[in-house]
């Protein structure tokens, strides 16, 4: 959605010396982790790598005879210790984001523990059976899964992986007894990370959809004609930088009359004005619904020249709303190639004595992308709130023809 802006800023229309108005929050602010509830996954990531860390301690405990020179694989445990404990106090403290200078750092001790764990073991020439803090490190990635982007800890991850394979391949001779130790112990490194960043990019994607649709649910008890979000920030920035002008001139500190560059903003600011008033008589809740969402954007197109959405009472938008979304949104897929295309009208008077005196709205569902046989059971229940349905298949997608019974609006 796009409104006209004039030339000069409408909120400098203050005269000199009076403060300028706080600028309203931008509706698209850069995502931030912590706000996603991500912080009950780092909670629960610490605890694994905890549980992980002691299981690794006792092991290389028990195994402390077997060590030629332990000292190297105690002084890794020492810090690797230190590292969890002070990653875990710096995650519960820095917020969302973990700067990159500490991020590199905490990898490069991690590195180092790697190293000092491959030095205690190296003459014994058996990697996947006697690494310990190694194991531990790189599992230890866990600890910053959301505060860190999920490509940056994958790489990391990898290059972990690499590390601790081609530390095998060189040091230990494969044979079949010590095959599964080797592919075991690897996986026990880098799967939990791999895993993790696949359950918090989940996580955040059900969240971010989950917020998308509860902000544009609003638009279910809005008016017929209305304005949405987008412009209401707009008529509200608007209505300050006019109230500003008015203000002005009824104190006294802009004389009368205007000066040009004052008149030619005042017009600008009523030229606005008038257009969000002449929008707000053309476009429905189901245009709003469909343009101030980040998804439904991005996937359906709303063809209603008579603005008859308008006339669905709350659960038939309701349900034409969360069929729209069952439609487009898909866990398994995502909706990369799916679009549904909303067709309403023309209007026509209900010949079915039953119905009483109502009117038939034509509602057209095409989509792209969709197979019927993959739509979601809730999604006909959906549907069955809008009014009677019928459904078919064009080009391998669906196509849904919807009988809507409105109140006639003359009657009202």
């Amino acid at each position: 959605m796009s409104f006209m802006r004039s030339n000069d800023n409408t909120l400098d229309v203050l005269v000199s010396g009076k403060r300028a108005p706080l600028a309203l929050p931008n509706r698209h602010p850069a995502p931030r982790r912590g706000t996603l509830g991500t912080a009950f996954i780092g909670i629960g990531a610490s605890l694994v790598v905890g549980i992980r860390a002691i299981y690794g301690f006792s092991w290389f405990i028990g195994q402390w005879n077997v060590y030629p020179n332990p000292v190297p694989a105690l002084v890794a445990w020492i810090l690797l210790i230190g590292i969890l404990v002070t990653a875990y106090i710096v995650a519960r403290t820095v917020g969302d984001h973990l700067p990159d200078w500490m991020f590199v750092a905490f990898l490069a001790a991690l590195a180092l523990v790697m190293v000092l764990d491959f030095v205690a073991i190296w003459p014994l020439h058996d990697i996947g059976r006697l690494a310990t803090a190694s194991l531990a490190a790189a599992m230890s990635l866990l600890l910053v899964l959301t505060l860190r982007g999920t490509s940056e800890l994958l790489i990391a991850s990898a290059c972990a992986g690499l590390g601790i394979a081609i530390a095998m391949i060189v040091n230990t001779t494969p044979t079949v007894d010590n095959i599964a130790p080797q592919v075991t112990s690897l996986a026990f490194a880098v799967l939990p990370v791999v895993i993790g960043v696949m359950l918090i990019r989940g996580f955040r994607r059900m969240v971010q959809i989950e917020l998308d649709r509860v902000l544009i649910q609003s638009t279910v008890s809005a008016p017929r004609f209305a304005v949405g979000m987008l412009a209401s920030e707009e008529l509200a920035r608007l209505d300050l930088a006019a109230e500003d002008l008015l203000d002005s001139v009824a104190s006294g500190r802009t004389p009368l009359p205007l000066r040009p560059k004052t008149a030619s903003i005042a017009a600008s600011l009523a030229t606005e004005l008038r257009l969000h008033l002449i929008e707000g008589r053309r476009e429905t809740w189901l245009y709003h619904a469909v343009t101030e969402s980040e998804m439904l954007g991005r996937s359906v197109t709303v063809t209603d020249k008579g603005g008859l959405a308008g006339l669905l009472d709350a659960n038939q938008r309701d349900g034409l709303l969360a069929a729209t979304w069952l439609l487009v949104s898909d866990t398994a897929k995502g909706t990369a190639g799916r679009t549904v295309q909303i067709e309403l009208g023309p209007i026509a008077a209900e010949r079915d004595p039953a119905a009483g005196r109502k009117l038939t709205v034509p509602i057209v569902m095409t989509t792209t992308g969709v197979v019927r046989n993959r739509v979601d059971p809730s999604t006909w229940d959906a549907m069955r709130r809008v009014g009677r349905y019928s459904d078919s298949t064009h080009n391998s997608s669906l196509r849904v023809t919807i009988e809507c019974f409105v109140d006639n609006p003359a009657e009202i």
